[in-house]
């Protein structure tokens, strides 16, 4: 197919990536030890590092190798000050802008307002809002190489389509095509729990592991998968829906139409719903001295608050038995939990390790580690991992490297 790379174009780029990937972990790192790690011939090497020095991509340092006396040795390091990215995360009512550096540093993020309810088309207020984002902070800008969105709906990465968001009411929407031809730079879209679980793996609590999964208790319920590397459902519409597996077969009517799902009794906005309505038979509890929020639950039941604790440990219950469904499934060698529950995790976590070792295969369960996630998704940090995932595939280095 036309514009198709060859089979040696392909080898080529996979070659630059592995190099900038090695280099961004490791540097300052020697061309020698750079050839061990990327398995390639020294030759190899001193062509992609000369490629990339010239293209300001990469840089030579001084550094201090203890395995040598001596003067400083020369290794290599990023040069990512100069080139710039957009991420863009658009959530419920809000939208988040924020230019940040090749290695992920944060330059400048705004956080605006992005009602539903609005004259102008959603597209229009977005485009919108990043022209204005760029007009405000025009003297911060280096070289723009790419935009990367994210977004909590249905999207197919590969098309870069918008398909249902309903909170919005996008149908179908080409917004990387369009946020493409209007900038001329690649535009890339993912879904909000999918980059997060990416970037955890690539620069988080589960960096250098092979096989992971991640469950985010939120206002949504989702997961994201990572099995030998590569990505559940990355490059489809397809998501994790674990908040609308059946928790409770006569609960609640959740907004998909079914009796009892997981999202209507674990979300955020059920707990304190429920923790409200047993408050009134709890006369004793902690939680009827303060606001309801979240935050006060978990320090009311890291107080050994009856009540408090008695919630957490159901919730546990309900959530263990997902995972280790999960466990049995994709046999993973770490689970994350993304959510404001983890600020009680002493009380919630060992409930469900115990689902997960009472109703996993005892081979796969006993090798799993349960922890919390580093990132918390209240920024733009997890739009990072789809630049960085193109920059280490390869792919972006070699848009780049052209001009």
């Amino acid at each position: 197919m036309d514009g198709q790379p060859s089979h040696i174009d392909q080898i080529k780029q996979n070659n630059i990536g592995t190099v900038y990937r090695l280099i961004d972990q490791y540097g300052p790192i020697s061309r020698i030890e750079l050839s061990k790690k990327a398995q390639l011939a020294p030759a190899s090497i001193t062509k992609i590092v000369r490629e990339l020095v010239d293209a300001h991509l990469v840089m030579e340092t001084e550094f201090l190798d203890l395995g040598f006396r001596g003067r400083p040795a020369t290794g290599l390091r990023l040069a990512s000050e100069s080139w710039h990215f957009l991420c863009v995360s658009i959530s419920l009512g809000n939208l988040m802008l924020g230019l940040r550096d090749l290695s992920g540093k944060l330059i400048v993020e705004d956080v605006l307002p992005l009602p539903a309810n609005n004259d102008k088309s959603f597209l229009d207020r977005i485009v919108d809002e990043i022209d204005s984002f760029f007009s405000r902070y025009q003297s911060c800008l280096e070289r723009l190489t790419a935009i990367s969105i994210t977004i909590n709906a249905i999207v197919d990465p590969t098309k870069g389509l918008i398909y249902s968001s309903p909170y919005y009411q996008v149908q179908e929407l080409p917004i990387s095509e369009y946020l493409h031809r209007r900038t001329g730079l690649p535009v890339f879209l993912q879904h909000e729990i999918t980059a997060w679980t990416i970037a955890e793996s690539l620069y988080g609590a589960a960096k250098n592991c092979q096989n992971i999964i991640q469950i985010v208790i939120d206002e949504n319920i989702g997961a994201g998968v990572i099995i030998a590397g590569q990505t559940l459902h990355s490059d489809n519409r397809s998501v994790m829906e674990i908040g609308h597996i059946q928790a409770e077969p006569n609960g609640e009517l959740c907004q998909c139409g079914n009796l009892g799902c997981l999202e209507t009794f674990a979300n955020i906005s059920h707990i304190l719903s429920r923790t409200k309505q047993l408050l009134t038979t709890a006369p004793d509890s902690l939680l009827n001295y303060e606001s309801l929020t979240i935050e006060s639950l978990c320090q009311a039941a890291n107080k050994s608050d009856i009540l408090a604790m008695d919630i957490i440990r159901d919730i546990g219950v309900k959530i263990g038995r997902i995972i280790a469904i999960m466990v049995n499934l994709f046999n993973p060698e770490k689970i994350l939990i993304g959510s404001p529950l983890n600020a009680c995790q002493q009380i919630l976590y060992p409930i469900i390790n115990e689902c997960i070792k009472q109703q996993s295969l005892p081979v796969y369960s006993k090798q799993v580690t349960l922890v919390a996630t580093e990132f918390n998704n209240s920024g733009t940090l997890s739009a990072v991992a789809s630049v960085k995932k193109a920059l280490y595939d390869g792919s972006l280095l070699i848009n780049l490297m052209k001009g």
